[in-house]
């Protein structure tokens, strides 16, 4: 099954590299959309049918964090899976935010860190075996 992916970050060269890095990672992607903060997001949610949301928490407009909130409080949206990516330090952030059932990526990670999550989260099978990827060595690191 390929995901429909919502990548929410204020930074685009940061969006762009998420899709680079899941694309080549092997999670099977369908559609990808992006938002630039959590407003923008929750308006891509409410037009397009997302099976994964990577999320920012420090956003202008609306942070991750708000988002995640409306997410979880809106019936059609609340069992969506999430994944914060971020710098975010601080323990009782994090932990609040894995309360609402988001999984947490801290930026800079590698390929195989995101893949890992993904497939945590969500279950789905890889399109390929690990055998076959070539991110091993590749020094990528976002």
């Amino acid at each position: 099954m390929a995901l429909n992916v919502l990548i929410v970050d204020d930074s685009r060269v940061m969006r762009s590299m998420i899709i680079r890095t899941l694309r080549l990672s092997g999670v099977p992607v369908a559609e990808v959309y992006e938002a630039g903060d959590g407003k923008e997001g929750l308006e891509l949610l409410n037009e397009n049918w997302i099976d994964l949301a990577l999320i920012d928490i420090n956003m202008p407009v609306m942070t991750g964090e708000e988002m995640i909130h409306q997410v979880r409080a809106n019936p059609i949206t609340s069992d969506l899976r999430v994944i914060v990516v971020s710098t975010e330090s601080s323990e009782t952030r994090v932990n609040r935010l894995k309360e609402q059932g988001a999984a947490f990526l801290h930026k800079p990670f590698t390929p195989e860190e995101l893949r890992q999550v993904v497939v945590d989260v969500t279950g789905v099978s890889l399109e390929q075996p690990d055998d076959e990827l070539s991110l091993s060595g590749s020094n990528l690191s976002f």
